[in-house]
């Protein structure tokens, strides 16, 4: 089973590679479920390390239902990547309804042609996710990224299992979304062939006088997430 990891920043990418990860999933501020990570970012990872690099296009936090100018962005974070050389678009746009916007998730993988176009945990937003797979197979989408419609990959597993069936090979199904050393034996049971999985934890000052740079309360602003090698090399153990 291929083990795909969420890098959010420089040293959780460069701690994937070295654990021998093969393939992550490139963001920015994975506390807010990520973001596009920045040019600088993609440049330094892309120049420096040999990852297969599936690169995260979401310009903003909260819904996936876009304006016209976010969608603008989309498309030229797209073309940079294109640019960098980078191996796959991680996407997706809904509607105000939640259901999958086709028109401009089409426009999103034609042109991030020839790479793959992977549709992310928007999925997990529809309201029929069988109705949403058979039109993300149609429109060509390799892979799904999905904890089931759950909360947790592990409590959706007999949900995947069910998108597993329906997809019948014409896509992927890639449960993502709280798994672990203690639960990847069940989606490696389950036949599932790919995985996703952040194991971050958090680094950062303690420090009691911050000065808070937002006014949203109680919102930890001196830590960020870094994936774990320890807990890279536990799942890989388990693959």
């Amino acid at each position: 089973m291929l083990l795909e990891i969420c890098a959010s920043n420089y040293q959780s990418a460069l701690n994937a590679q070295q654990c021998g990860i093969k393939r992550i999933e490139l963001c920015s501020e994975l506390v807010v479920g990520g973001v596009t990570p920045s040019y600088g970012l993609l440049k330094k990872v892309m120049e420096s390390l040999s990852l297969e690099v599936m690169v995260l296009i979401r310009p903003r936090s909260g819904d996936f239902n876009y304006a016209a100018t976010d969608f603008d962005i989309m498309k030229q974070d797209i073309q940079l990547c294109k640019e960098l050389a980078c191996h796959g678009i991680v996407s997706g746009v809904l509607n105000a309804d939640r259901t999958i916007d086709v028109a401009r998730t089409k426009e999103l993988i034609e042109l991030s042609k020839p790479l793959p176009f992977i549709f992310h945990r928007a999925f997990d937003h529809v309201p029929n996710q069988a109705t949403a797979l058979e039109t993300l197979v149609e429109l060509g989408v390799t892979r799904i990224l999905t904890s089931g419609g759950a909360a947790r990959a592990a409590d959706g597993l007999e949900q995947l299992k069910n998108l597993k069936k329906l997809a019948a090979n014409k896509l992927t199904i890639m449960p993502g979304g709280g798994v672990n050393a203690q639960n990847i034996t069940a989606f490696q049971n389950a036949g599932f062939s790919e995985i996703h999985a952040s194991v971050t934890h958090l680094v950062g000052d303690d420090s009691a006088n911050l000065i808070p740079m937002n006014s949203v309360k109680n919102m930890v602003e001196n830590s960020h997430l870094v994936t774990a090698v320890s807990s890279i090399k536990e799942l890989l153990s388990q693959c």
